[in-house]
């Protein structure tokens, strides 16, 4: 396997065990925030052909990138830069309602 999809897996995981174990509202947004990233960088690593070119730019052209998946990859950027905004709106509100970010502390409050 290439460093650069073990980079990606690494990634992933760290984030996924960063939404896990932590119980801050806060670092659990940046866990999202790391596995959205992990899945973006590996849309970008599955159009990547070293040499390749976009296919409108030649008509000579050999070896084509596929413009689909960064197509993708920036939608992908645009939708998880909203998610993000919202999910932090969200934990604005429920700290100035509770007056903690730890999701047990907030569990407990709500009884």
């Amino acid at each position: 396997m290439e460093l650069p999809y073990v980079v990606v897996i690494i990634l992933f995981y760290l984030g996924i065990y960063t939404i896990i174990m932590n119980k801050n509202l806060i670092k659990i947004v940046v866990g999202v925030n790391i596995v959205e990233s992990s899945l973006i960088l590996l849309l970008i690593l599955i159009s990547f052909k070293l040499g390749g070119t976009a296919p409108i730019l030649d008509r000579k052209y050999e070896l084509v990138v596929d413009p689909i998946p960064q197509a993708l990859a920036l939608t992908a950027i645009v939708i998880g830069g909203s998610l993000i905004a919202v999910m932090l709106a969200l934990v604005i509100k429920i700290y100035k309602r509770y007056g903690t970010l730890n999701v047990d502390e907030i569990r407990k409050l709500r009884g």
